[in-house]
């Protein structure tokens, strides 16, 4: 049911209980977690010796401005540079969304990491917490890359985890910084917005990500907490079977539930299958929340171990893999000389 953050590069003493208790799936990396390829397999490796195999290792290696882990592995351009690409070629874009998604998982794959939260599927239209991490502003575009992007990460071995239902991109607000509030219509909301979802759940996609913004138009309560949002829309109106996963519970607009305990209890009891606790510092009143509480549908949460990935021999070994990182590294270089 939760998701933890870890403080450092090694698993603490005190840690290690955390990976044992009841009710942790698994384990959420930053960059506070990452020194170099070495140490993240090690730390992988540790944790499933400690907690067992079962347990999750996630992270957001979406690229971009969201990259944890940087160096030792390729240098992702953020996700607007490919819907900048697709508006001259289209065809040419759908590529290398997938090449994009490949290289990002089968890089965390061999370094034993299950998944990364990706792809965004949020639209660009000024969002400061979105910004160019998103594809592009129209609804056929970002759905058509956000497609593409989840079979180049199921080619690697990857579950695939779309983020922010339902559409975190037109709200101007940051919800790590303070509450978010979408006043439009259920109407535009499911015109624009959930169009990338709904494409990429019918394509079979294993987890969607919720929104930590308020739709006022659908329930007063953010999406994350919302069982019309997360029953009646995502699983009952788009017939999503997969995991629901909340936002990081630290955020500022996951406030409005209260303190960590009444935080996890509105997540789950809204429906979802897994509680971020990304802060080592919420982590202890997370797992005393969810003491006797046992998950919902466990079978929701299998699809998101990771497939036998390659190790990072083969991957530099890969003639294709060369091709892919070109072309990708690419984007930046032709941004800056733009």
């Amino acid at each position: 049911m939760l998701l933890i953050g870890l403080a450092g590069l090694e698993v603490a003493e005190h840690e290690r209980a955390w990976l044992v208790a009841p009710g942790v799936a698994g384990v959420i990396l930053f960059a506070r977690n990452y020194a170099d390829r070495t140490q993240l397999i090690a730390l992988c490796e540790s944790i499933r010796e400690i907690g067992g195999e079962a347990l999750l290792i996630a992270v957001d290696q979406e690229g971009g401005p969201v990259q944890r882990f940087r160096e030792g592995f390729t240098r992702l351009p953020a996700l607007a540079r490919i819907g900048e690409v697709y508006d001259r070629d289209p065809t040419d874009a759908v590529r290398l969304a997938e090449e994009h998604a490949w290289v990002m998982a089968s890089e965390l794959r061999a370094s034993g990491v299950d998944f990364s939260f990706a792809p965004v599927a949020d639209l660009a239209r000024g969002s400061a917490a979105i910004g160019v991490r998103a594809f592009h502003a129209d609804p056929a575009v970002a759905a058509e890359l956000a497609a593409a992007y989840v079979r180049g990460m199921h080619l690697a071995g990857m579950a695939a985890v779309l983020k922010h239902f339902p559409g975190h991109g037109s709200v101007a607000a940051d919800t790590h910084k303070a509450q978010a509030i979408d006043p439009r219509s259920l109407e535009e909301i499911s015109r624009d917005d959930l169009r990338p979802f709904a494409e990429c759940i019918a394509a079979r996609v294993e987890a969607v990500m919720m929104a930590h913004v308020i739709y006022p138009a659908v329930d007063a309560q953010p999406a994350g907490y919302s069982r019309a949002w997360i029953g009646e829309i995502l699983r009952g109106e788009l017939g999503f079977a997969g995991a629901a996963i909340s936002d990081d519970i630290s955020m500022a607009a996951a406030g409005v539930a209260g303190g960590v305990a009444e935080r996890v209890h509105g997540h789950l009891d809204a429906g979802c299958d897994l509680v971020l606790a990304c802060f080592p510092e919420a982590v202890e009143l997370a797992i005393a929340a969810v003491a006797g509480r046992a998950p919902a549908h466990p079978e929701r949460l299998l699809p998101l171990r990771g497939a036998i990935g390659a190790s990072w021999d083969s991957l530099t070994d890969n003639p294709q893999r060369d091709r892919f990182v070109a072309r990708i590294t690419a984007l930046d270089a032709a941004q800056g000389n733009a």
